[in-house]
């Protein structure tokens, strides 16, 4: 059944026709071809086709400028190709989640890291965990992880801009194990009571947050929101940094715990997590996400001055 979007402009819903077709004979095409060969294949036209096409190469390029303005254009280009590289095997990772979750058991990808003997405090406790995640490598990667070893991770997650794709998308991520809840005032709500009735969790924090707190990340100022640190501290929750980080090969990952964030401030909580981002993207930059908006109210403020002195 298709989503209802009777308020949605007839142009618009054309468009997102349209994209979703484009998407499912694109997954058709490149699910006949062997599991390696698909996600390369995915990265290459992410770098390729879809990338410069949907404006993704562009704005990863004025994300690194801004953020690295003395790095050198060959530089800057050859990250921004690598960035949609990861982009595109995310994306079919994602959506082949029974694939992906085959090749990660078939690889022995395992949890691993400083944080593990806080989650094992924490399941003698009968303690909830809330895993701070970023868009990093595969964000999805720790939740197929933890499945693996017979712990189920709900979450939020933001709803894509295609209806048709999010449905789709919703699917794949509920199957991964707990269900997972849309972004908004009552999927929130519902999230927060997973967690108070001691459920593990996962929330991502590195997306742009239109009311969130002016917080600096990677030295420039960034809306966040602190609601991780805020839903750790009220429910008791662990707030555990996860970071899935791919390696050389492309195709396999390491599943890196980190140790807990020490209660406190929310905005305190939330700037250490921004720390502890900042340090893999200074190990692997081209991991991250540079495609996302993350400095958006910044760059728009900066427009406004340059118009208000010209």
């Amino acid at each position: 059944m298709a989503p209802a979007m009777d308020d949605t402009p007839l142009t618009r819903r054309i468009a997102h026709r349209t994209g979703f077709l484009a998407f499912k004979t694109i997954l058709a095409v490149l699910n006949r071809l062997p599991y390696a060969w698909r996600v390369h294949g995915m990265g290459w036209l992410a770098t390729r086709v879809i990338g410069p096409l949907a404006g993704y190469r562009r704005r990863a390029l004025t994300n690194l400028e801004m953020v690295w303005p003395g790095m050198p254009g060959p530089e800057r280009r050859r990250l921004a190709d690598e960035t949609l590289d990861n982009f595109g095997r995310t994306v079919i990772e994602n959506f082949c989640h029974a694939d992906f979750a085959a090749h990660l058991a078939r690889t022995g990808t395992r949890v691993e890291g400083p944080g593990l003997p806080a989650l094992d405090a924490a399941r003698a406790e009968g303690r909830p965990v809330l895993f701070a995640a970023a868009h990093f490598g595969n964000h999805e990667a720790p939740r197929h992880a933890f499945a693996a070893q017979g712990t189920a991770v709900g979450g939020i997650y933001r709803p894509l801009s295609n209806p048709y794709i999010d449905r789709d998308y919703r699917e794949t991520l509920n199957a991964i194990g707990a269900e997972t809840f849309p972004q908004g005032r009552e999927g929130t709500a519902r999230f927060a009571r997973y967690l108070r009735n001691g459920g593990w969790g996962i929330l991502y924090y590195d997306i742009h947050q239109p009311r969130g707190d002016k917080l600096e990340f990677m030295g420039l100022p960034a809306r966040t929101s602190t609601s991780a640190a805020k839903l750790a501290l009220k429910h008791g929750a662990a707030l555990v940094p996860v970071f899935a980080v791919r390696q050389p090969d492309g195709l396999s990952f390491r599943v890196i715990v980190e140790e807990p964030i020490a209660p406190g401030d929310p905005m305190e909580m939330t700037e250490a997590l921004h720390a502890r981002l900042e340090a893999r993207i200074a190990e692997t930059p081209a991991q991250w996400m540079w495609i996302h908006r993350r400095w958006k109210s910044h760059q728009k403020a900066q427009a406004r001055s340059r118009t208000l002195s010209s």
